[in-house]
C-alpha cells in the first residue's frame, strides 16, 4: 500500500525505526537506542564504510540462527565452545535473487549426537525466517 499525506504515528504507540542522512550514501537507523549504520558497497562509486542493508538483513537471518542455537546448548548445559553457524546465501544467476538461503550448523566437540535433529528444530524457530516466510505487509506513504 503507498498513500501521500500520511501523518507519523505517535512514538508511545509503536516501536519506531528513524533514520538519518549522515552523508555520501551513507543512512543511519535508530532503533531502541542504537544506531545501525549502512552504506553501499564500493562498486557504487565510494568506499563502503558500513555493511551494506541487505548485508545486515543477511547478517540478521545469521545472528537469529546462532541465537536460537546458542540458547539450545544453554539450557541444556551443552558446550558451546566450537558452535559455529554459517550463512550462504545462493543466488539465481539470471535473477540476481537468493534463492536459497543455507545454513550450515558446526557442532562443538563433546556434543550428544541425540541432540542434532532437536538443535535444528530449534534453530527453526528463528523469527527473522517467520517473517520472512510469512511476510508483513508494506504500508509506504509520504508526509510532511
Amino acid at each position: 500500500m503507498v498513500s501521500v499525506g500520511f501523518r507519523p504515528w505517535k512514538t508511545g504507540r509503536v516501536q519506531r525505526v528513524e533514520l538519518s542522512f549522515p552523508g555520501g550514501s551513507s543512512v543511519t537507523a535508530h532503533y531502541k537506542g542504537h544506531a545501525i549504520a549502512t552504506s553501499q558497497p564500493e562498486r557504487r562509486g565510494e568506499p563502503g564504510r558500513a555493511p551494506s542493508p541487505f548485508d545486515l538483513f543477511l547478517a540478521s537471518i545469521a545472528t537469529c540462527a546462532g541465537y536460537y542455537a546458542l540458547t539450545f546448548c544453554r539450557t541444556r548445559e551443552l558446550p558451546t565452545e566450537g558452535l559455529r553457524v554459517f550463512l550462504e546465501p545462493l543466488k539465481n544467476p539470471e535473477t540476481k535473487r537468493v534463492e536459497t538461503v543455507r545454513l550450515r550448523v558446526g557442532l562443538p566437540p563433546g556434543f550428544p549426537e541425540k541432540y542434532e535433529r532437536s538443535i535444528l528444530r530449534a534453530i527453526d524457530q528463528c523469527s527473522v525466517k517467520k517473517h520472512i516466510l510469512e511476510a508483513p505487509e508494506f504500508d509506504i506513504a509520504t508526509f510532511r
